[in-house]
């Protein structure tokens, strides 16, 4: 998995989504991140200091390539709105589903 910077990730998976047209899908994860990359210790052992900022972890896979990015807390609004242009720009490619019709109850 390639970590990316937050602009570099939103060109990337702009990449995907233009791949992903013509077969594939891309699939997104969002996470809550602490920034921590050891496991919570056991119980009786020393614990790990709090962070001191809550960030989002962000992963895309296409077929076999994989990327990712951490945004702050900061940066969250600003890469909401990119994303969410990237989206609506994006997803214009899905297929319209058919509405069963329900019966009548007869009388």
């Amino acid at each position: 998995m390639v970590l990316l910077e937050n602009d570099l990730f939103l060109s990337e998976l702009t990449k995907f989504f233009q791949k992903a047209r013509l077969s594939g899908s891309v699939s997104m994860t969002f996470k809550r991140y602490d920034g921590r990359t050891k496991p919570i210790p056991r119980e009786g052992r020393p614990p790990l200091p709090e962070p001191q900022e809550h960030m989002c972890l962000i992963r895309a896979k296409f077929k076999t390539k994989k990327i990712a990015t951490v945004v702050h807390q900061k940066d969250i609004n600003k890469f909401q709105v990119a994303y969410s242009s990237l989206l609506k720009g994006n997803i214009d490619g899905l297929k319209k589903l058919k509405k069963l019709k329900t019966k009548t109850k007869a009388e």
